[in-house]
């Protein structure tokens, strides 16, 4: 579970969830004071970082030659959509047959799933 706290400084957040604190914020050109990434970035920030893990995992375990997983996530929304720009770069000795199979293997991260599929929020205030 994470948490989010705000109090009134414009728009900068304390998030927790239990091991960690760190931060959000919106930009200045949003009202806020830009010290922290924005919500959509930590959204792009764990499509990224659960591609890459997911990746080393799996690179690892078939002991493939990968020195680096270098992923980019850009988000984007228009007419309604939210559209997601995933590239990943992959440095090591691997044949093109590897490369699509780590591809197929970015599909299957938990955050790739979790966007690709029903989503429910239950939300309450007290």
């Amino acid at each position: 579970m994470t948490t989010a706290s705000i109090a009134s400084t414009h728009y900068r957040l304390t998030l927790n969830d239990g091991r960690h604190n760190f931060f959000s914020d919106e930009p200045k050109s949003a009202g806020g004071t830009d010290t922290a990434p924005a919500p959509d970035e930590l959204l792009e920030a764990s499509l990224a970082s659960c591609t890459a893990i997911t990746l080393r995992m799996y690179a690892d375990r078939k002991q493939w030659q990968v020195e680096t997983i270098d992923v980019s996530v850009h988000l984007s929304r228009e007419n309604g959509k939210t559209n997601f720009v995933r590239n990943i770069g992959v440095r090591g000795e691997l044949t093109e047959e590897q490369k699509q199979r780590l591809l197929e293997i970015a599909k299957s991260c938990p955050v790739s799933k979790t966007l690709l599929g029903e989503v429910d929020i239950n939300s309450s205030i007290q």
